[in-house]
C-alpha cells in the first residue's frame, strides 16, 4: 500500500510575540498562508513494525531526530498501529528557512497515515495531535490559510489572500527558531498590525496586506544576520510591493501583482541568493 501526500511550505504574513509563559514556550499570534512550494511525501506500509525515513540532504537527519519520523511513531503509538511505515521525503523547501519545511513533512506524514491507514481520525484531532510535537505543526495540517494562537496549537480559518505571486529568497545560512526566541525580550518587541492584515484578507486588499505584514522576528534575526537585511533591500528595489521575513527567518519573500514583474525581481535575486523561487500560493 502507497500514499503520496504533498507538504506546502508557509509564509508569515504577520507574527507577533505576546509573552512568555510558565512553560517555557511564547504566545504568539502568526497569521500563515500555504505557497506552491511543497515536498512530496511517499508512505509505504511495512509489516514490520517500525519507521524508516529516506532523504536526499545532507542537512535533514533521517532518524528519530525527524519531525516526520517522529509524526508517524507518535501516530502509531496514538492509535495502537502495528504496522510500519517507511517514508521517503523528496525535499524541496529549503531547510531552516522560516518556511516550515519539517512542520509541513511531519503534518504530511499525520494526514497521510490517516488515509493510508483507514483511520477516519478527524482533522482536529491530527492537528492536536501535530501541536505537542512542533508550533507549526498544527497550522500545516489544516493548511490553506489562518491565525495560530497560543503557542500555536489553537488555529482559526481566515479568508485567502488576494491573488499574488510571491518570491522566496534565502541567504545562505541556517537559522534555529528556539535560538531566536531565546533572545527575545518583550520589552523590546515591536507588534505588528494583525488586526490590519486580517481586515486586508476579508476585503482582498493587496495593497492594504502589504502595508500591514509584519515580524516581530525580524529585528532580532537581521541583528545576528544582516544580510537579511541587505536581502530585503535588494527585493524592495527590485520592485516587490510587499517584502518581509518569514518565520525566524532567514527567507525573505516579496509579494507582487503581475507575472512579469515577479519574473523580474526573480531575476534580479538569482544575483544575490542561490535558493530563490517564484510560486503562487495555495492559500
Amino acid at each position: 500500500m502507497t500514499h503520496f501526500e504533498k507538504a506546502p511550505a508557509k509564509i508569515n504574513l504577520s507574527l507577533d510575540v505576546l509573552g512568555k509563559r510558565d512553560d517555557g514556550y511564547h504566545d504568539v499570534e502568526m497569521i500563515m498562508t500555504t505557497v506552491d512550494l511543497a515536498d512530496r511525501i511517499e508512505l509505504n506500509t511495512l509489516e514490520e513494525d517500525r519507521v524508516e525515513v529516506t532523504l536526499w540532504s545532507r542537512y535533514v537527519p533521517n532518524d528519530e531526530r525527524n519531525l516526520a519520523y517522529k509524526a508517524a511513531r507518535l501516530f502509531k503509538q496514538k492509535y495502537n498501529i502495528k504496522k510500519g511505515v517507511h517514508i521517503k521525503i523528496d525535499k524541496v523547501i529549503p531547510v531552516s528557512a522560516g518556511l516550515g519545511g519539517g512542520s509541513t513533512d511531519a503534518a504530511a506524514v499525520l494526514r497521510g497515515l490517516n488515509q493510508l491507514w483507514n483511520m477516519n481520525v478527524p482533522i482536529d484531532e491530527l492537528a492536536s495531535l501535530g501541536a505537542t510535537l512542533g508550533s507549526d505543526i498544527p497550522f500545516c495540517v489544516y493548511g490553506s490559510t489562518g491565525i495560530a494562537k497560543g503557542f500555536g496549537e489553537i488555529v482559526e480559518k481566515l479568508p485567502s489572500p488576494p491573488p499574488f505571486w510571491v518570491i522566496l529568497a534565502k541567504p545562505d545560512i541556517g537559522v534555529s527558531t528556539k535560538t531566536i526566541f531565546q533572545r527575545v525580550h518583550m520589552n523590546e518587541i515591536i507588534h505588528p498590525n494583525t488586526e490590519g492584515v486580517i481586515q486586508a484578507l476579508h476585503e482582498k486588499n493587496f495593497d492594504m496586506l502589504c502595508n500591514h505584514i509584519g515580524n516581530s522576528l525580524e529585528a532580532i534575526t537581521t541583528s545576528l544576520h544582516p544580510e537579511v537585511l541587505y536581502i530585503k533591500e535588494k527585493m524592495r528595489q527590485a520592485g516587490a510591493s510587499g517584502v518581509l521575513m518569514s518565520g525566524s527567518g532567514p527567507t525573505v519573500y516579496g509579494l507582487v501583482e503581475q507575472q512579469s514583474k515577479a519574473q523580474r525581481i526573480y531575476n534580479s535575486m538569482k544575483g544575490f541568493c542561490q535558493e530563490v523561487f517564484i510560486v503562487r500560493l495555495i492559500g
